[in-house]
């Protein structure tokens, strides 16, 4: 049809637009429920998505080569083969996509900030949708809403992460059951009253926050914030974090996106377990998917 093929060659000419000016996509692991095409904005997969935010190195007819992604300094395994739901933004116009990780590419790897890149399948169909929707970013990926407190005495935080790294360590014991982090007060940092925020992206070092116009005042006031990130159902315990807001800027619906780098200033050791959750929880996602491949008719496995 000609407006499809229409709508085809713009989105194939704005990514080449967008790998011309360096620029990046976002993408996160398919999870086994995800529906493959919806036009119901509330039709998406159960559980919460964490999205990585990568620049794009390389570009043919058939491929393009991102960087590989990480959290804290350490690599993100993304196993070749793994579906991918992946978006592309240029001014207002927004492109959903699937795509597959076809393996590391050696030969952009030495152009990628984590010195290792994945080659991912170019999409057969693309659904283009306007960023103005409110709701644009539900329809194949599913946000987390976090739960953001200023952080009134940042060394309060200690005994909280403290608390984290035991519940972590008990979590992961071989036949323990996962532990849930105490609601005690004694344990909770000197914090203002919190509001909620949605999690846009993941990057080396930090994420990317979006704050509706009624609770950004906060953020005017405040730089040092302590939050909390759920990531059920693959994880009971949810990742709790110090960040710095570091940059902000406000859209067209006043809504305020906040560029937020971890802090471990008070408390080094609590950033191995912040990597070590998000490593496991990637590696959740990408199980249970293959695992739904391997029950779905014509894999070769029989089903329970």
């Amino acid at each position: 049809m000609p407006a499809s093929r229409s709508r085809t060659h713009e989105w194939k000419r704005s990514l080449q637009q967008l790998f011309d000016r360096g620029g990046a996509i976002e993408f996160a692991v398919v999870r086994p429920d995800a529906p493959a095409d919806t036009d119901d904005p509330h039709d998406h997969a159960s559980g919460n998505d964490l999205v990585w935010r990568v620049k794009v190195l390389r570009l043919t007819d058939r491929e393009m080569t991102v960087e590989a992604p990480m959290a804290l300094g350490r690599q993100i395994e993304i196993e070749s083969g793994i579906e991918l739901v992946a978006a592309m933004s240029i001014g207002q116009n927004r492109w959903m996509f699937r795509t597959r990780n076809l393996g590391l590419d050696d030969a952009a790897a030495d152009r990628s900030r984590s010195h290792r890149s994945l080659r991912l399948a170019l999409p057969e169909n693309v659904r283009r949708c306007q960023r103005r929707a409110p709701r644009f970013d539900t329809r194949d990926m599913n946000l987390p809403e976090v739960e953001v407190w200023p952080l009134l005495d940042p060394k309060s935080v200690v005994p909280a992460e403290h608390a984290v790294a035991l519940a972590w360590a008990s979590s992961r014991d071989d036949g323990a059951p996962a532990v849930q982090l105490p609601e005690s007060e004694s344990v909770h940092p000197t914090t203002g009253p919190s509001f909620k925020a949605t999690l846009m992206n993941l990057g080396g070092g930090g994420v990317g926050l979006r704050v509706e116009s009624a609770a950004a005042a906060a953020l005017g006031r405040h730089r040092v914030f302590w939050i909390r990130v759920p990531l059920e159902p693959e994880l009971e315990l949810p990742l709790l974090v110090t960040g710095k807001v570091v940059h902000t800027h406000i859209d067209s619906m006043q809504r305020t996106y906040a560029g937020v780098a971890f802090d471990f200033t008070f408390n080094h050791q609590h950033e191995d377990v912040v990597a070590a959750q998000i490593q496991a929880y990637i590696e959740r996602v990408q199980k249970a998917q293959l695992e739904a491949h391997a029950r779905s008719p014509g894999s070769g496995e029989t089903g329970s």
